[in-house]
């Protein structure tokens, strides 16, 4: 890479890159203020040292590096060591540069061109005409076009259409119209996405009707001979296989498993399920057809016959009646024959209509022909809660099947009307009573079939539907079961729209079948996804809450309660609100019972802060905070304070300084820090100190200074165990430093001084309570350089010194998301961006000439390397940057009202001649290390270095001075030695030095490029 020495060393890229420093002093203010005491008094003991005067409370010293200062820590051996090579720092104009680098300004025509306008192609074309006993001749034609890459499939130009344009045009429109058909077909014969299918379903109704007790199951226990049945047997074996299983059948291995708990009936079933497809796949028909005649007619089918549909299987296919041949057909016509022989109703219901679809083997209209024949099979199931699940096991095949066939949905919906009476007839009765089951045990055993009845029925079905609906139930008594399910099933609009008649008909229900407070549960689902007219909304709260109110069960109580404080927030304001959040508290208090209703509790809390993005308003609602009290486990506690504290970072648009607020968030913001333990996962710490850190971010007290100060004071004691917490209140208290030199436009008076020292104060104190080594060190650096901003230098030293004393704390692995890593190239970028920033410091007129560089290459010098490690080199390359960059007359940037070196020495010729030892020394290290890298190992990392370290000697040294241009030649050799060195680098570099030769101040080049050979790696 051709070095960039045009380029300013504190810009160059892995060097001294410009740090947060530059940053802040953007991003606040680029003011003109006075210098502080401690700057003037610094100022006027450094001019007096250069007079050779006395230094106040100090030793006399000169610039001549002779004597050093009282303090140990600048004892340097680092600098006793002398170059071979002097050091002669290249004077620099860096206006100059900067505008050589600059781009050249090319005028532009915006009416000709602008980046977002279309691009116009002109497409020439070109003619050639050939004439007898002439030469050719050419014409051309140009058209100017805007070429537009989608456009081209419109106009048949793209590779697909011109592919099928070369296809059989007979054969094309055949295709055309077979498509067309089926895409008409298929608008109506497929189910979209809205429909929620049965197996979403399945998880909350095993969820929701459990048992307690012990249950039993017949199942068959076939041989395990018939597993031999392949493909590759010959068919005389395939009938001996199926002989040998029919055998088995007729023997009756059956096993009846008892006592068995719900979760163990659930699992078996899924084992038989699995079996069954097992045996299916493995080509054990039979077994297959066995397990589901066994399996169906021994549940205790009225508590488990929602489960039922769970051990039936299907056998779908993808061919239609004119690919199959005669052998298929004839092959599903014997397994039809076969389920017709079974001679109990259930399994051959159940066992036909799962494989439904297979009816398509045999016509086109087999399918359209079975649905209705289904339908009146289930006629004969005596037991209406059988026949009901028998009812929506048929609408789910049909659905998926044949869903433009309503009729027969409607007929089964119709069939199960007329069947409703049953269940309050003497005969079911009588069955609940042997069973020892109550009516209202009993009726919600119905709603999952009804409610998937209603949905086939509903689905895409116009207004008048429901209207319908609503007058079959008004005929019918009893009709809550019935209601709630209209209720489920139909789209919100059309519920929310008829409220009041509904809350009519609930009205109306007797409360002993099916409980009242379910169907205003139901009604509420559904107006808090549609809105009711505007005129009906207070006098359907009134009317529901009536209702809900009296519940004397609690876990009845929240159930409709949460359901209705939706729609409380949703229409109405903090008043109704607070009234509805009362009421629960009055509830829910008695006898603990918040303690088993925390996810009813918690979803409260969703909703209501769903809707209230104000939190000036949220937390103005007087039983809000009291509603929080209830959530006395901690984990759940924890919870419901994310959830406030997610809403407050999403909605709170502005700053707040809000009392109220500030309060309230505080105390959540502290719960979840309290629950931090030993035990606490880092993910958790994380989101834990994400959302207080989001907190923090929107407090503002505006101009109050000191009041912001103060909340970052209480908010460093009330959240000290968490880093990230303390890293941010360390970058606030640094920015609220800046707003205050920002607002007094540098010129800082004696309570703005104090201030911002009080300010510097709070994170000298906090940083070493952190525990991360790299966000000490850069957080030390960055309040730093605040302090320098703010003229508060004592501080500044302070704060760099730190650093400094930091550094062999560095361990040689650190943790990064989980990894242990080398630390080296993180402490190679932070020394990188401590040595931009150590340009302007100013000296300590007490500590001698550059005390913090030579501080900082003492710990440099003593860290424990890696022994395969080039980073301390590196370094050292930095260093000669940095002290390059200070010999210079005027430096790179400055810092408003803060006298850098180049102000208090004045290009010092004592001053620079210490610098320049400085830089020897330095050299000299750079040197020994080449020195150890010649063995064959390391050759390729001898050549890398050697070309950097000649890349900054060109870049920064003056190579007027014969030792160090013969240095450079020696460098450059080195680099090109062992055939090591990229060549396309070493020629760009050459290129280079050669046109900076050209240049009137630069024409010394043009000798050295001639003592800069290029050699081939032949």
């Amino acid at each position: 890479m051709a070095p960039a020495e045009v380029v300013p060393w504190a810009v160059r890229s892995r060097q001294l890159p410009l740090t947060s420093m530059a940053l802040a002093e953007n991003e606040t203010c680029a003011v003109q203020s006075v210098a502080c005491p401690s700057q003037a008094w610094r100022l006027k003991t450094v001019r007096q040292a250069r007079q050779g005067e006395a230094r106040p409370g100090g030793a006399r010293r000169g610039l001549d590096g002779g004597s050093r200062a009282d303090d140990p820590r600048t004892s340097c051996h680092v600098t006793r060591k002398m170059a071979v090579f002097p050091w002669h720092s290249r004077n620099r104009n860096y206006k100059a540069e900067f505008a050589s680098c600059r781009l050249e300004a090319v005028p532009l025509e915006f009416g000709d061109y602008h980046p977002l306008k279309p691009i116009t192609v002109t497409e020439s074309k070109t003619k050639k005409v050939t004439r007898k006993g002439s030469t050719s001749s050419t014409s051309s034609s140009s058209s100017s076009s805007m070429v537009d890459p989608l456009s081209s499939v419109l106009d048949g130009t793209d590779p697909l259409s011109m592919f099928a344009a070369t296809a059989d045009p007979a054969a094309l429109t055949a295709a055309a119209d077979s498509s067309r058909k089926k895409r008409d077909r298929d608008d109506n014969s497929v189910v979209g996405s809205d429909f929620e299918p049965w197996a979403n379903k399945r998880g909350e109704i095993l969820a929701r009707y459990t048992t307690t007790e012990k249950l039993s199951i017949n199942l068959f226990m076939g041989s395990e001979k018939g597993r031999a049945g392949t493909a590759a047997f010959a068919m005389s074996e395939k009938v001996r296989t199926r002989l040998e299983e029919l055998d088995d059948f007729e023997e009756g291995s059956q096993k009846e498993l008892l006592n068995l708990t719900q979760q163990d009936y659930v699992n078996r079933i899924e084992e038989l399920n699995q079996s069954l497809k097992d045996a299916w796949a493995s080509d054990q028909k039979v077994k297959a057809l066995k397990i589901v005649i066994q399996l169906l007619p021994n549940n205790d089918i009225w508590k488990e016959t929602h489960r039922a549909d769970e051990s039936c299987f299907c056998i779908t296919d993808h061919f239609s009646p004119e690919n199959a041949n005669d052998t298929a057909k004839e092959t599903c016509l014997n397994w039809f024959f076969k389920i017709a022989s079974i001679r109990e109703l259930i399994p051959r219901f159940y066992v036909e209509a799962s494989i439904l679809k297979c009816n398509k083997f045999l016509s086109k209209t087999g399918i359209s022909e079975c649905l209705p024949r289904l339908t009146c099979m289930i006629r004969g199931i005596g037991d209406p809660l059988v026949s009901v699940y028998a009812r929506a096991y048929l609408c789910r095949v049909g659905m998926e099947v044949a869903p433009h066939l309503k009729e027969s949905l409607n007929k089964n919906f119709f069939d199960f009307l007329l069947t409703f009476k049953q269940i309050h007839g003497d005969t079911v009765q009588n069955q609940l009573v042997v069973q020892g089951v109550d009516l209202p045990s009993y009726l919600p055993l119905y709603p999952p079939a009804m409610d998937w009845i209603f949905q086939c029925i509903s689905y895409h079905a116009p207004e008048a539907l429901l209207t319908e609906m609503m007058e079959r139930c008004k005929k019918l008594g009893n009709n809550a079961l019935l209601l709630n399910s209209v209720m489920s099933a139909f789209r919100a609009e059309f519920i929310a729209t008829r409220s009041m008649d509904f809350i009519g008909m609930i009205k109306e229900c007797d409360e002993s079948g099916f409980p009242k407070h379910l169907l205003f549960r139901s009604l509420g689902l559904n107006l808090a996804l549609a809105d009711p007219p505007e005129s009906d909304r207070l006098q359907i709260l009134n009317e529901a809450w009536k209702v809900i109110t009296k519940l004397k069960n609690p876990q009845d109580y929240i159930n409709c309660a949460e359901v209705w404080v939706e729609y409380t927030c949703k229409h109405f304001t903090k008043r109704e609100v607070n009234t509805v959040l009362a009421d629960v508290i009055k509830h829910m208090t008695p006898d603990r019972a918040f303690e088993d209703s925390y996810p009813q509790l918690q979803l409260i809390i969703k909703k209501v802060i769903a809707y209230f993005h104000d939190f000036s308003v949220l937390f103005s609602v007087e039983k809000f905070l009291p509603f929080l009290d209830m959530f006395q486990k901690e984990s759940v506690r924890v919870e419901v304070c994310k959830c406030i504290m997610e809403a407050f970072i999403k909605h709170q648009q502005e700053p707040t300084k809000d009392p109220v607020i500030l309060n309230a968030l505080l105390h959540v913001c502290k719960t979840m820090h309290d629950s931090v333990n030993a035990l606490t996962l880092e993910d958790e710490k994380r989101m834990l100190s994400y959302l207080i850190n989001g907190f923090i971010k929107m407090v503002s007290f505006g101009r109050d200074f000191e009041q912001q100060l103060s909340f970052y004071v209480e908010s460093r004691s009330m959240f000290c165990n968490l880093e990230p917490v303390l890293v941010q209140l360390i970058h606030s208290v640094n920015r609220l430093a800046m707003e205050t030199r920002k607002v007094m436009k540098g010129n800082h008076s004696r309570k703005t001084a104090a201030f911002v020292r009080a300010c510097v104060a709070y994170c000298f104190i906090t940083i070493p309570s952190l525990t991360g080594i790299f966000t000490r060190l850069n957080l030390y650096l960055h309040s730093g350089q605040v302090a320098l901003a703010n003229q508060c230098l004592s501080q500044a030293d302070a704060f760099f010194k730190a650093a400094i004393s930091l550094i062999p704390e560095v361990p040689k692995m650190i943790n990064i998301e989980g990894k242990m890593r080398p630390s080296e190239s993180f402490l190679l970028e932070f020394l990188c961006n401590f040595f931009s920033t150590l340009l302007i410091v100013p000296d300590h007129p007490e500590h001698g000439v550059l005390f913090l560089v030579r501080e900082l290459l003492n710990v440099i010098q003593d860290y424990t390397w890696e022994d395969n490690s080039d980073e301390k080199i590196r370094i050292y390359t930095c260093v000669l940057h940095l002290l390059s960059a200070m010999s210079q007359e005027t430096y790179l940037y400055h810092i408003d009202k803060v006298d850098s070196n180049d102000s208090l020495y004045g290009g010092d010729s004592k001053f620079l001649a210490e610098n320049n030892k400085l830089c020897e020394t330095v050299m000299a290290q750079i040197l020994e290390h080449l020195k150890t890298l010649a063995k064959d190992e390391a050759l390729k990392r001898q050549s890398s270095l050697g070309l950097s370290f000649f890349n900054s000697i060109l870049a920064h040294g003056d190579l007027r001075n014969n030792k160090l241009n013969q240095l450079s030649v020696n460098l450059w050799h080195l680099a090109q030695r062992h055939g090591c060195a990229d060549t396309r680098t070493m020629v760009k570099t050459l290129e280079y030095i050669k046109k900076r030769s050209k240049q009137p101040d630069m024409t010394h080049l043009t000798e050295l490029a001639l003592r800069l050979p290029l050699q081939t790696r032949t």
